[in-house]
């Protein structure tokens, strides 16, 4: 009991320094880094990992690298960094992690996190990796419910929500404007050009018009690649903050996306984005905006949605087969086929599900099934 109270009191007091030193009062985020498979050099990662945690940041090296003020757990490839990664995200000893690939799942997706060169305004993109929905539409609706989320939880108490004006953005606009009217609070950015609106130029990405830039997230993989850096030539991403968590409804794993381009600025800038998320409680913040914006009808707009793309006729109800352990994964599939791939794999009683991997849209199966699934999607033409 005694020894208990004094570990306490003591723990206490170092959280307090801490606060002193960083000005951020709290238990320190624990953040984990891979730092293998960077194209410029493990000691890229690791100067990132040092520069993080001199910012009030508990930050985890995962790696073959030691410096000062960083912990590091020794691992000899980039696959057993990722393995030790998820392990300790399971068991709750980080907080949260930035890495350069992980396969989320359909309906998650990355919300990046730019600076514009014009004015130097922070920008967050909505969205950057991953895939929100296998519809074109819903998936940039829930990008700018999930831009919203982790905006709010970087400090925006009321951000300002721009379209780029890219396919689907009227749509989307349309939707969203819905959404607003029926009780969930989006305040519309203005376009810096003449005639206004929300759905956003070149020009308004240039300056930040916006605090959330919504689209899909293959545009804004490009514009996070292109605002990090344009002044390096390509080679090395030099400013930003990287590719930004996951988020999706009930998903509540802090996984943060970087480049193997990243230079250790934007590196370090991911670590302490994932501590911002993790002060700002991100996960329950999602779930505070999910129950607001499904109180304003959200379910109801989706549906109508994917009521008008639908054909006339009814589509076949495929039953799902029993859920199996899926560790294999098929690639090379369209992601607008991605379901149909599903379903086409159920029909023949081989359970399967979508997910979302770091080359694109994935099939993931069990290890016993799969040669038997490759086969019957070259079959049906969803594979080559």
């Amino acid at each position: 009991m005694a020894k208990n109270l004094d570990r306490l009191i003591a723990d206490t007091f170092l959280d307090m320094a801490n606060g002193l030193e960083t000005g951020s009062f709290g238990k320190k985020p624990r953040i984990a880094l891979t730092g293998m498979g960077s194209e410029h050099g493990e000691e890229n990662a690791m100067e990132a990992a040092a520069a993080a945690a001199k910012d009030g940041i508990d930050v985890v090296y995962l790696g073959s690298l030691q410096r000062d003020g960083v912990s590091t757990i020794l691992v000899k490839d980039d696959e057993e960094g990722h393995a030790k990664m998820d392990e300790l995200l399971d068991k709750g000893e980080i907080d949260g992690a930035v890495t350069m690939h992980y396969p989320f799942p359909i309906g998650v997706s990355t919300v990046g996190r730019s600076i514009t060169p014009a004015l130097g305004r922070e920008l967050f993109l909505a969205n950057t990796t991953g895939t929100s929905s296998t519809d074109r539409i819903e998936g940039m609706i829930r990008n700018a419910l999930y831009g919203i989320i982790t905006a709010k939880a970087c400090g925006l108490s009321d951000p300002s929500v721009g379209i780029l004006n890219v396919d689907g953005a009227r749509q989307t606009e349309k939707a969203l404007k819905k959404l607003s009217e029926q009780g969930y609070p989006i305040r519309f950015a203005d376009s810096s050009r003449a005639d206004g609106g929300c759905v956003m130029r070149g020009n308004d990405v240039l300056r930040a018009s916006s605090d959330i830039l919504v689209m899909d997230s293959l545009t804004g993989n490009v514009l996070s690649k292109l605002l990090s850096s344009y002044t390096t030539g390509g080679s090395f991403e030099a400013a930003g903050y990287g590719y930004g968590p996951g988020i999706g409804e009930n998903y509540e794993k802090l996984v943060m996306i970087v480049s193997r381009a990243s230079g250790a600025p934007v590196i370090a800038n991911a670590i302490r984005f994932a501590g911002q998320l993790v002060r700002g409680r991100v996960f329950d913040l999602a779930k505070e905006e999910f129950a607001k914006a499904k109180k304003a009808g959200l379910e109801n707009i989706l549906q109508e949605l994917r009521a008008s793309a639908k054909p006339a006729a009814a589509e076949e109800n495929v039953k799902e087969p029993p859920k199996e352990i899926v560790t294999a994964i098929i690639p090379g599939i369209e992601v607008m086929d991605l379901d149909d791939a599903v379903h086409a794999l159920w029909k023949l009683e081989i359970y399967a599900e979508s997910g979302m991997g770091c080359t694109g849209p994935i099939i993931r199966i069990s290890e016993a099934n799969e040669e038997k699934a490759k086969a019957e999607l070259k079959k049906l033409g969803y594979i080559g």
